[in-house]
């Protein structure tokens, strides 16, 4: 079963693990360089079926650190289309999934301080959100969306899709989880606005459609889109599992192939109950009650536990982040354990000592 092809729309994974998106800090002006060519080339090596490249700035006010990789403008293309090509020549399918942090945003990478906000003298700038409610107490205030404001989101959203696709991209996932922009518009707790875009569930949930539309309407039919939502803000009042089905349910019906369950990233307040395949129970009831694909994270440490998801219906894909850090080549060792042949590259097969 983990190690069973994966079909959506025309695209075809060679197994049900994927690697999930994770921040490297490594661009730079938004492009990708030698690090991401080694680090998302690596886990192609490693035998994943889908690589997701980090959350990558749909404008550059969506960045979260200045060293974000960026698809806002055309210049970013060709650095990371290196990228796609070598992990696509490794048998993986290469995804990106475009985000804006919004009140988020303007921080240092974390080895810098502590990934403490970056002022403007030193190239920072103003975080912006749906309301002016800050991340945490002595958080910059984010500047409130204006229509014209959210129309630019939508149009950074699809012009990145567009430059995913030139760089020869198969997979796009949208950022509408951990505390970014777009769930920063889901969620009660952080969008206090009483126009279109806020209060009741249909007007906070508004971008997120808008977001997916528009990008379904130039992603190619025969392409995957995915959405990464955070299925609870653990938090009194806050999104939760029930907003989360309906909102698949939604987004399904827009063209959403798979929805990536996470959770959590809002506030810095939410007492998360932090242990192995904790998240996937949102997987899997966002599965069988919207009927949509999901992939389950968090915490997938081992072959038996990923095989044992998605053996038990939980879900259709299983996402790795630090378990890939620490051991790229988990398909292979995955497969091992499984008792089927590892997709190795044809350099370590036929290779012999010089």
């Amino acid at each position: 079963m983990l190690l069973d092809p994966l079909a959506l729309r025309g695209v075809t994974l060679r197994n049900r693990i994927g690697a999930s998106p994770m921040c490297q800090y490594s661009a730079v002006e938004g492009r990708a360089t030698d690090w991401h060519l080694v680090h998302l080339g690596g886990l192609a090596q490693g035998g994943a079926g889908l690589v997701l490249a980090e959350a990558t700035a749909v404008e550059a006010r969506g960045r979260i650190s200045a060293a974000d990789l960026g698809l806002w403008e055309d210049g970013q293309v060709e650095p990371i289309a290196r990228v796609v090509r070598f992990v696509q020549g490794q048998g993986a399918v290469a995804g990106v999934q475009l985000a804006h942090a919004g009140r988020k945003g303007s921080v240092r990478a974390p080895w810098d301080r502590g990934g403490e906000q970056l002022p403007g003298a030193e190239g920072g700038w103003q975080p912006v959100g749906p309301s002016a409610v800050p991340f945490a107490p002595g958080h910059p205030v984010p500047s409130p969306l204006d229509e014209a404001g959210i129309a630019a989101v939508v149009a950074g959203f699809v012009g990145a899709a567009r430059r995913a696709l030139a760089a020869g991209f198969e997979v796009v996932e949208v950022h509408a989880a951990h505390g970014y922009l777009l769930h920063q518009f889901l969620s009660p707790l952080s969008n206090r606005r009483d126009d279109r875009w806020g209060g009741s569930f249909e007007n906070r949930t508004r971008l997120v459609r808008e977001v997916v539309a528009a990008v379904r309407a130039v992603w190619p039919e025969r392409l995957p889109l995915l959405v990464r939502v955070s299925a609870t803000d653990w938090l009194p009042g806050g999104w939760d599992p029930d907003q989360t089905v309906e909102l698949a349910r939604q987004l399904r019906a827009l063209g959403v192939d798979l929805i990536d369950c996470s959770s959590g990233g809002l506030s810095a307040a939410a007492k998360v109950p932090v242990g192995p395949g904790y998240q996937v129970p949102f997987a899997e009831r966002v599965r069988r009650e919207a009927e949509v694909a999901t992939a389950a994270v968090g915490m997938i440490t081992t072959p038996e536990q990923a095989e044992g998801i998605l053996r038990a219906g939980q879900a259709d894909l299983v996402l790795l982040a630090r378990e890939l850090l620490r051991d790229p080549r988990f398909p292979l060792r995955a497969a091992a354990a499984l008792g089927v042949d590892g997709p190795w590259p044809r350099q370590y097969l036929r290779a012999r000592p010089s």
